[in-house]
């Protein structure tokens, strides 16, 4: 809806660790499953979850170790704990990222550490969030102000709080990840559900990025609107085996949409149907697409009945006879 050299290259410092996460909730499995730290997974410099050797942790630990603390150490040993080692857990993160149609987007550390050939863009950034929300327990995790977690040698209690400062400032902020290195500056990707509506917000290197993701949010959810779409006619017959035909409603959708959004349909139905037809059986649906993306699928009725009679037995005899005769 608004945008400003989105198509820039530039790192990304710990917002990297989207990625992360959301393998994490993607291939970790049983997310109470529990690990030893080696010293391979817990050195590494800048912020941490407060992970040292032995420490035993979960994937779930690890999980909001990432987005709450911004644990350097969290993304190093999910990466471990995951690909064996960080160059194959990388490697797992440029691979979705393929995945997800990315080409301005490349992964060289789980964490966001600088390092050269370590980048993306605004909107490739804003993409990999929007995925990334889809998963429960990424939400979850991106959501949370704070979280009491036990782990360590032995394990104890301890509560680690979110980074986002906008979690606080607002109620309609879901999240999602704060990140800062020297290089890169101050970055940022916040996400707001409010009336339905849903936004994501991007910046990377902006010094005033709180101020500036309240105001994109908001006009992100401006320019949003709920319009009713029916497909040109609103109702068609389609014919049964006994000669009869049944009439359906198409239904019409509510969808959110902006002022350049491009709203399509596709109905699904059968060319024939065999009685028995009953009211209110469903036969087809039909698919609302905006901007080429599915957005919803309602299903389509029958409103009559039509009883099955030994004439339809005659009926399709003929109409399969008369196939076969023409082919």
């Amino acid at each position: 809806m608004y945008s400003q050299n989105c198509d820039e290259r530039l790192p990304m410092a710990s917002t990297t660790k989207i990625m992360s996460a959301l393998l994490m909730c993607e291939l970790g499995g049983d997310l109470s499953t529990k690990i030893v730290t080696t010293r391979e997974m817990v050195t590494v410099e800048g912020s941490s979850m407060g992970l040292q050797v032995g420490d035993t942790v979960s994937y779930y630990d690890l999980l909001y170790g990432m987005m709450l603390a911004s644990g350097n150490d969290a993304a190093n040993t999910t990466a471990i704990a995951l690909g064996g080692s960080v160059s194959k857990f990388v490697d797992m993160m440029n691979e979705r990222a393929s995945e997800m149609g990315l080409v301005n987007t490349h992964f060289v550390t789980p964490s966001g550490l600088d390092a050269d050939d370590h980048y993306t863009t605004a909107y490739e950034l804003a993409i990999i969030a929007k995925e990334a929300l889809k998963n429960e327990e990424f939400l979850k995790a991106a959501s949370s102000k704070s979280k009491r977690l036990c782990y360590g040698n032995p394990p104890y209690n301890r509560t680690l709080t979110n980074h986002n400062k906008l979690l606080k400032m607002y109620d309609d902020v879901i999240g999602v990840k704060t990140g800062f290195t020297k290089k890169a500056g101050r970055c940022l990707v916040s996400a707001a559900k409010k009336d339905g509506k849903f936004v994501i917000a991007v910046t990377l290197n902006d010094s005033n990025d709180w101020q500036d993701h309240r105001e994109l949010l908001d006009l992100g959810l401006s320019l949003i609107e709920s319009r009713v779409f029916s497909p040109p006619k609103d109702e068609t017959l389609i014919r049964v085996t006994s000669g009869e035909k049944v009439k359906v409603i198409l239904p019409s959708a509510n969808i959110n949409v902006t002022d350049n959004s491009n709203v399509e349909y596709k109905i699904n139905l059968p060319t024939f149907l065999y009685a028995p037809v009953k009211s209110q059986q469903q036969i087809g649906s039909i698919n609302y697409y905006c901007n080429g993306i599915s957005v919803c699928e309602l299903p389509i009725f029958a409103t009559g009945n039509i009883e099955y009679n030994h004439n339809d037995f005659i009926l399709l005899f003929e109409l399969f006879k008369s196939i076969l005769l023409n082919v």
